[in-house]
């Protein structure tokens, strides 16, 4: 997270930040319970109390947590071996010594103090800022366990000391087991800063040296050996190489880059030398802008994780009354007191809210990493969640479905000409030329290795075409303007190829050889091959798909025929894409519109999902929920189905950490008591530590499934 944005925070009375207790590091705009340990993050104006006591709790990790399981074990195991109820069970009875009767009160008093005081520092908290939750039952469960038990010892009554000890440290293994689990979650957003290197190789004053990441600067020229990391965001300025950004991006196979291209901060250089000259550095950078943006969407909230965390709270509620009422009725009916605190410790300990409160932040939090390793970034988790309801995609024409540049698509001879000769004559006049058109031209007859000619007395013919001698022949290319000035008919074998490119909105140039048309050549934007497996996949998946163009009719309708879209709008202006998207909406379809964010931000906020697509290194598209890293349409697949997936398991982990307690709570309370079926304190932390680690594994293995 941004810590300067947080200090500024800080300093406005007006805004409250919360931090978790354990876990300081964790911040957030909104109340809700820490990602990591479950505890509920408390106001900022408690950080005091939370930094005074770091150095004694900053170990709360999960190394401190099986530390003091084995602590707590080793003392539990004499305590259990002492206690009457045991001895009963197995008949045993183990030798008395000199004070062997306070055996239970020491072992007992040093694992609640130091095995439990972890929860009663973390209930004290909670109650402090006025969110009970998770520690409130367990701090309040061990303390009522406690001093009974000390009163016990001394009136001659039976004390809870081995139920209090086995609670306690299966409490403790249950934490460690689930921070195990849930460790990868914070930890794939930290391996994002490990991405860059601690040192780079600039050039400075013709010589070049190796610096610490610090001290590299906007505008320096770094040097990037093979195999080494890009340091920063910046351009190439010389040499070609394959560059991994599957860390970035999610595209395992290596990108080609040469001079002129960007290159982003993290990256991997394949087998060439780079020299790079720096754009960005430090918070400037991409590489921190998907930390801010995966770090602000960890913060928002999905409307399960507010339903899941007004549960809790009201189940901290309940557990709270329902344990009162049943310590009440036991000792009213005639209960041993030892018996009836029994019975409210083991409701207080199977009700913690803990499983409920990971159910669905653990699962957004893996959710939104998952995402930002897959090439596209959630700014608001309410955005991912509202993917999967979507029924139709609508996708800005140039520049998403297609390439938003000139490609040659089809070459035709007349008169029985060579098509290498057509091409290579208008591709050796139009290297001299920077129109779109021509480039299109020249790149083609370079892919097809075709040499160029050496044209001499170029001219340019106003508004017709261009020419030039090449070989000593006048070679003109141009319009159909220049077929017109010319007088020259279009052959009738190529004519209705001609007129097919027209009727697609296709631009069509002729290249003339002494005055004689050798051929012509249609150019058109060129449709990305991924946008075609991308209307194949939604198709599949019953999402309908939908174009918006400012583009003619004509264009728009033969790539909706190329692709296989649905529906199209064509010879649409910017202002007006939002009113289509109204209708859209108006016949009670749920739309996502996928767009540049910057012409189409009105679009992207109208629509009910906004899908922007960053290019590379622009994360701050404030008019959308989710931004796409690359220009892929492929991606917007991935994002509909990590939102089916995300809700599949929020709500496998809602039926765990509910259906868990429906079935506990009556059981703890000792409702099947007169059938001889009690559930004791220790076996209601075995069930709870279980539902909780169960939840917390579920929600892990979404890591592992492939979008």
């Amino acid at each position: 997270m941004n810590h300067n944005n947080h200090n500024s925070q800080h300093q406005d009375s007006t805004k409250t930040i919360y931090v978790c207790p354990m876990h300081p590091e964790i911040q957030q705009n909104n109340p809700g319970r820490c990602p990591e340990c479950g505890m509920n993050l408390v106001p900022a104006k408690q950080k005091r109390d939370v930094n005074h006591g770091q150095g004694k709790h900053a170990g709360h990790s999960t190394a401190m947590f099986f530390r003091k399981f084995w602590v707590s074990l080793i003392l539990t195991i004499p305590v259990v071996l002492y206690a009457d109820a045991i001895g009963n069970i197995f008949k045993w009875s183990l030798p008395d010594f000199p004070g062997s009767q306070y055996l239970q009160l020491l072992l007992g008093s040093i694992v609640f103090f130091y095995g439990g005081w972890v929860f009663i520092a973390g209930a004290w908290r909670e109650m402090k800022g006025r969110l009970p939750g998770m520690m409130t039952l367990i701090g309040i469960a061990i303390s009522a366990a406690y001093f009974w038990s000390v009163y016990a010892v001394f009136a001659g009554e039976e004390a809870l000391f081995w139920e209090l000890t086995t609670l306690i440290t299966i409490m403790l293994l249950g934490h460690w087991l689930e921070m195990r689990a849930v460790s990868g979650v914070q930890g794939a957003l930290k391996e994002l800063s490990k991405l860059l290197p601690d040192t780079t190789e600039v050039i400075r004053n013709g010589k070049t040296e190796i610096i610490s990441l610090e001290k590299l600067q906007e505008n320096d020229m770094v040097l990037v050996k093979p195999g080494a990391k890009v340091p920063a965001d910046g351009n190439i300025i010389d040499g070609q190489s394959h560059v991994n950004e599957s860390m970035i991006t999610g595209e395992s196979k290596p990108v080609s880059k040469k001079e002129g291209d960007a290159v982003i901060a993290g990256t991997i250089n394949g087998d060439g030398a780079l020299k790079i000259k720096v754009s960005n550095i430090g918070e400037k950078t991409f590489l921190a802008g998907v930390m801010r943006l995966v770090a602000e969407a960890q913060a928002s909230k999905s409307r399960l994780q507010i339903l899941s965390d007004k549960a809790a709270f009201y189940l901290t509620i309940i557990a709270v009354i329902g344990g009162l009422i049943t310590l009440i009725s036991w000792l009213a009916v005639g209960a041993d007191v030892a018996f009836a605190v029994a019975r409210l410790v083991a409701v207080l300990v199977v009700a913690c809210p803990h499983a409920l409160g990971l159910a669905v932040p653990l699962v957004a939090s893996i959710s939104t990493t998952k995402a930002a390793q897959n090439g596209f970034l959630v700014k608001q988790r309410l955005a991912l969640e509202a993917a999967r309801t979507i029924d139709t995609v609508l996708f800005d024409k140039t520049g998403t479905l297609t390439k938003g540049e000139f490609g040659v698509v089809n070459i035709w001879n007349a008169n029985g000409q060579k098509q290498d000769e057509t091409l290579q004559l208008a591709a050796s006049l139009d290297v001299l030329s920077e129109h779109p058109i021509a480039k299109a031209v020249v790149a083609k007859a370079k892919e097809k290795g075709l040499s160029f000619k050496d044209p001499k007395k170029f001219e340019a013919l106003k508004g017709r075409g261009v020419k030039a001698l090449v070989d000593e022949k006048e070679i003109m290319v141009g319009g159909p303007i220049l077929l017109e000035s010319m007088g020259i008919n279009i052959p009738a074998e190529i004519l209705p190829h001609i007129q097919d490119a027209g009727k697609k909105g296709q631009t069509v140039i002729f290249t003339l050889k002494d005055k004689a048309l050798l051929g012509a050549i249609a150019l058109a934007d060129i449709i990305r091959e991924e946008s075609r497996e991308a209307i194949k996949a939604l198709k599949e998946m019953n999402v309908k798909s939908a174009m918006i163009t400012g583009d003619s009719d004509d264009v728009a309708k033969w790539v909706s025929q190329e692709l296989g879209i649905d529906e199209y709008f064509a010879r649409v202006l910017p202002d007006q894409k939002s009113e289509k998207i109204k209708e859209l909406q108006k016949r009670g379809l749920k739309v996502a519109m996928v767009g540049d964010g910057i012409n189409d931000a009105p679009a992207l906020t109208q629509a009910d999902l906004g899908i922007a697509i960053g290019a590379g290194t622009n994360v701050a598209i404030e008019s959308a929920g989710i931004i796409l890293v690359r220009n892929d349409p492929r991606d917007i697949v991935k994002i509909i189905r990590l939102s089916q997936m995300t809700y599949s398991k929020m709500i496998q982990n809602l039926f765990w950490a509910t259906g868990y307690n429906v079935i506990a709570l009556p059981l703890a309370a000792g409702a099947l008591a007169f059938r001889g079926i009690i559930l004791e304190p220790a076996v209601a932390a075995v069930l709870m530590s279980a539902s909780t680690v169960i939840v917390a594994i579920n929600a892990v293995l979404l890591h592992r499934r492939k979008l």
